[in-house]
């Protein structure tokens, strides 16, 4: 996992997680970036000191994290979109979920309005506690 430091043509600062440093370039091109704080599609990274851990510490804090996820929210699988949409229209009362949206779903709840943001795979509930490749 790679951690930046982005920041949106707004001002706007906050991080961005990624498996691998062409992710963060793949995930722009396919406009699937954007700013929590005003939706802007326009994120550059920032300059920032590099971050050394160990990969126990950070095997540690992915298990955390998939462990939250799978507690509390609900896995909807290829349903992601919908129920999304479902809820951000209320139609469906707001929870937290995770699952599969296809770049074009994704890109459509972003240009809606919808707030999602891609989850990484070393912090899925249904991978392998300790991998992080």
């Amino acid at each position: 996992m790679i951690k930046y430091d982005l920041t949106c043509a707004h001002g706007h600062a906050f991080e961005g997680w990624f498996a691998s440093m062409g992710d963060y370039d793949d995930q722009k091109e396919s406009g699937l970036l954007s700013c929590p704080e005003c939706g802007s599609g326009s994120v550059e990274k920032a300059i920032m000191a590099p971050a050394v851990r160990s990969s126990g510490r950070r095997a540690a804090i992915a298990a955390a994290i998939r462990s939250e996820i799978a507690q509390n929210c609900d896995d909807v699988g290829k349903n992601f979109a919908q129920e999304a949409r479902a809820m951000h229209e209320g139609e469906k009362p707001a929870r937290g979920i995770y699952g599969q949206a296809t770049a074009r779903q994704a890109r459509d709840m972003l240009a809606d309005g919808i707030p999602a943001l891609p989850l990484p795979a070393a912090l899925d509930p249904k991978r392998a506690k300790d991998k992080l490749n």
